[in-house]
């Protein structure tokens, strides 16, 4: 092959012959060296020699980018940096042939390298980031995929107990108080790897001085929460083997659920019923009498909807909890309640659109309207609800069982009370779990007693029947809903 020396004006002025593919010229300085070009004008540097006796060609690059020599150039800092050449590189080439390597393997190693170095970078900050992450993140993480495997309540508790607080409380009469943060909202901020033995014992005994039942339920959550980081690989080495949150000494601080024994005895029915009577909001009187007739939990009666009410085959159909729906008797008595409702919405219990406001709060807001040269009041104010049903009723019941003489009555001491009356019927202790929606509690009722709604009702008549005769009120089941009258001895 004829050489020359290359040099940059016959680089650029060497062209490919049309009828050749494409052509060579070789450098006669740096052996090995030649710049190949074809028709369409693509011209590069390439090396050829021998290795092992076989011709191995490598390209190395377009003279646009590769100068013949070695150049200098310096960077933002004034650093002299060197960019070989293709002479250069034709030697370095030739070198490793010269010592048994090939150009291509060494090549090859060279960028499993490098790539090893990038993905090992990446690891690195990856690996940084996870150890960074806070108990907050993950835990959102933790609610988003374990949600659709949970009930609304559970689900909410979860957001309750981490809840930073500062946003106004929503309960009946709390006015423009704000909530406070939730017993988990301490944690939120520290790093995941931070939450050991020693951080959760100390969270616990700071908790349970306070407000040692809501913080039980907080541990709970969190037990299980860490439970569900050690199974995942991106979270599991951040946490040591055993689960911190599980400790005799975190248990001990937050100390033991006691029994909670509020409930309504027989000679107390009537002084009860008496009070909730004259609870000026019809909408909450019923919607206590109802948690109390049927012993369903608080949450199941107030999102109760028009369409789960079957007037025709007298039944419900409750938001369990637990199994998600149960179907429960429509009593003659809670049918009463129910249809005597006006319907405001979707929700039997409907938030009231307005309440009148007694004489004293209409003169009290006229003469501030008046201070302030605005228009008096009509004589109602507005009250909305966000979900569209009345909040929890604790206010007014709280009112009623103090003026009855019942101090310390709770709404879920009303389901309590249902199960407890329940014993002087004598009736099958199946019948008031299922009523009640508790899960079976031996295998016979568990798999094979099958209750139909019709068996329910023949024993939810009676209960009902029996609690209204020890609360003195005279009802006839036999007149047609809307039409029944009540009336209290």
């Amino acid at each position: 092959m004829a050489k020359v020396a290359l040099t940059a004006p016959k680089v650029a002025g060497f062209k490919c012959p049309a009828d050749k593919k494409q052509a060579f010229l070789w450098d006669s300085t740096s052996p090995g060296l030649g710049l190949r070009t074809t028709p369409a004008g693509k011209a590069a540097y390439v090396f050829q020699s021998v290795y092992q006796g076989a011709t191995l060609r490598i390209t190395i690059g377009s003279p646009d980018v590769w100068t013949l020599e070695d150049s200098k150039r310096k960077t933002l800092d004034g650093t002299d940096v060197i960019n070989q050449g293709a002479r250069s590189k034709a030697r370095a080439l030739q070198r490793m042939i010269d010592e048994g390597k090939d150009p291509r393997d060494v090549k090859r190693e060279s960028q499993e390298k490098a790539l090893a170095a990038v993905r090992r970078a990446a690891a690195n900050a990856q690996a940084a980031k996870v150890a960074a992450l806070t108990v907050g993140e993950v835990w959102t993480d933790y609610l988003e995929k374990r949600r659709p495997f949970w009930g609304a309540l559970h689900y909410r508790d979860h957001l309750d107990k981490a809840s930073a607080g500062g946003l106004p409380s929503k309960r009946r009469g709390a006015g423009k108080t704000l909530t406070q943060p939730g017993p988990l909202a301490a944690l939120m901020p520290l790093a995941l790897k931070e939450l050991d033995q020693s951080t959760i014992e100390a969270w616990t005994a700071n908790e349970g001085m306070t407000r040692a039942t809501s913080a039980r339920l907080a541990w709970r959550l969190l037990s299980v929460f860490l439970t569900w980081c050690s199974e995942q690989p991106e979270y599991a080495h951040l946490l040591p083997a055993k689960n911190p949150s599980k400790t005799r000494k975190a248990r001990e601080a937050l100390g033991k659920a006691g029994t909670k024994k509020d409930v309504l005895q027989k000679g107390q029915l009537k002084a009860w019923f008496s009070a909730v009577l004259q609870i000026g909001n019809p909408t909450i009187s019923a919607c206590l009498q109802v948690l109390l007739l049927t012993g369903a939990r608080l949450n199941e009666v107030l999102t109760m909807r028009w369409e789960d009410v079957n007037t025709k085959w007298k039944g419900i159909s409750i938001n369990d909890k637990v199994e998600g729906a149960r179907e429960i008797p429509l009593t003659s008595y809670v049918e009463s309640l129910i249809t005597a409702l006006p319907r405001r919405n979707d929700y039997v219990f409907a938030s009231a659109r307005a309440l009148a406001m007694n004489d004293k709060n209409i003169a009290r807001r006229e003469r501030k309207s008046a201070a302030k040269g605005k228009a008096a009041p009509t004589g109602t104010a507005l009250e909305t609800s966000a979900t569209g049903y009345i909040s929890q009723p604790n206010t007014p019941h709280t009112r009623a069982c103090r003026a009855a003489g019942l101090d310390g009555l709770t709404l879920h001491g009303l389901r309590r009370s249902f199960k407890s009356l329940t014993e002087w019927l004598e009736v099958p202790v199946g019948v008031v779990a299922q009523i009640q929606g508790h899960k079976p509690s031996a295998t016979a009722e568990k798999h094979y007693t099958v209750r139909p709604l019709e068996l329910l009702t023949q024993h939810h008549q009676r209960i009902e029947a029996w609690i209204l005769e020890q609360a003195g009120i005279v009802f006839d089941a036999k007149a047609e809903p809307g039409a029944l009258k009540v009336i209290a001895r």
